[in-house]
């Protein structure tokens, strides 16, 4: 299963929070099988949060990203167009630009989002939490 973890998810799984993930989330990511992607867009909602001061203990993190993902063995994924026009064609149902973006991501690249925002699956993204 390819999955795609939320900003939150992320955080929580790299700053030792996992306990927040729920108990299907958490099995989901830990599978063997499953394939673990961040998005580029939760880089930037990171970098811009922190830099506002609405997440000051990513900073830590933002700084070994890389290194981190490598780690978990997750795998980086990027913005395409398709990715763009799709999130601008979704339903108004989520005002947040980086979660429309998300969901985007999970429909085109057809994996399951990973996250706690039920407003992702009214705009159709498969929701695993």
């Amino acid at each position: 299963m390819r999955l795609l973890l939320d900003t939150h998810t992320y955080i929580w799984w790299a700053l030792g929070d996992s306990k927040r993930v729920s108990m299907r989330a958490r099995r989901a990511v830990e599978a063997r099988a499953a394939t673990i992607y961040v998005s580029a867009v939760s880089v930037y909602e990171m970098t811009y949060k922190h830099r506002t001061g609405d997440l000051p203990k990513v900073g830590s993190l933002l700084m070994r990203l890389e290194e981190d993902m490598a780690e978990r063995g997750f795998l980086p994924l990027p913005v395409i167009l398709e990715h763009g026009r799709r999130a601008g064609e979704l339903a108004d149902e989520h005002g947040d630009p980086f979660d429309r973006l998300l969901a985007a991501q999970a429909i085109v690249e057809d994996m399951a989002i990973v996250s706690n925002d039920e407003k992702l699956s009214a705009l159709g993204a498969r929701r695993v939490w």
